[in-house]
């Protein structure tokens, strides 16, 4: 099985070059699943979400995406705090989606918020029953699945990020997940790609991070990763945008709990 995970293009500052490259890349060859990790705009204007709409049809299928914190209507308070969604929902589709194979199960849940009772906005926040759901959902299809949660915000922050997704009980779901056995939680944000185990049990539930494909980079290049699943072992591959062409920037191996 092979995916890949594209986050944070931002559409109205993406970069032209390396999200054509990477488009065209998996077009030629199709991978088992794409996954979209949020902040698919710049600041969710009409506009830009009918350029991501145009990018997602040339895509292969098939394509799950969750929102980021830039995909409510930024800079409309109003809107933004009232109606976040809206028009996520009309151009990009709904804001929790599923995709199971009997190799692979994934459950994608929206951490982005509208408005929340803090200052800053572009926080995560995760609802623990929302969690404790999809990690029932993935644990009973086959034993042998690889069980992938998706969102756009790291529930705990990375060591040496750039920003923090601050996501309000991050770490209470975060432990629950990886007490109910899944095994990877795909996130964008920072920006900087990253594979890292999670503090729980087996420590065998790992975090792992794509880069954007914007133009907002934060110390990296442009870059998406390329992930191969095997019986025993996930290989993470962060493919960096050269200014011509892209190439393995960073590589994980990651490996696998045993399932019964």
């Amino acid at each position: 099985m092979r995916l890949l995970h594209i986050t944070d293009i931002h559409f109205g500052c993406e970069d032209k070059a390396a999200l054509e490259a990477a488009t065209v890349m998996a077009r030629d060859d199709p991978p088992d699943l794409i996954v979209v990790t949020g902040d698919i705009t710049l600041d969710g204007r009409p506009q830009e979400f009918e350029a991501a709409a145009r990018w997602l049809a040339r895509l292969p299928q098939p394509c799950i995406c969750t929102p980021g914190n830039h995909d409510t209507p930024y800079l409309n308070i109003p809107l933004r705090a009232f109606i976040p969604f809206r028009r996520y929902r009309r151009w990009i589709g709904p804001t929790e989606q599923a995709f199971d194979l009997p190799e692979m199960r994934l459950r994608a849940i929206n951490t982005a918020r509208g408005g929340q009772p803090r200052l800053d906005w572009s926080k995560g926040s995760i609802n623990l029953a929302d969690a404790d759901r999809a990690a029932v959902e993935l644990a009973g299809g086959p034993s042998g699945a690889l069980r992938i949660i998706a969102c756009h915000h790291p529930l705990i922050d990375t060591v040496g990020a750039p920003v923090s997704g601050g996501v309000n009980r991050g770490h209470f779901a975060a432990e629950r997940l990886a007490a109910q056995g899944v095994d990877l939680i795909l996130t964008g944000h920072v920006h900087n790609p990253f594979a890292d185990p999670l503090p729980f049990g087996d420590e065998k539930t790992y975090a792992v991070g794509a880069g954007t494909l914007s133009k907002r980079l934060r110390g990296v290049p442009p870059s998406f990763n390329e992930i191969t699943i095997e019986a025993e072992c996930v290989h993470v591959v962060a493919l960096g945008w050269s200014g011509s062409h892209f190439e393995p920037y960073r590589t994980w191996q990651l490996p696998r709990r045993p399932r019964p």
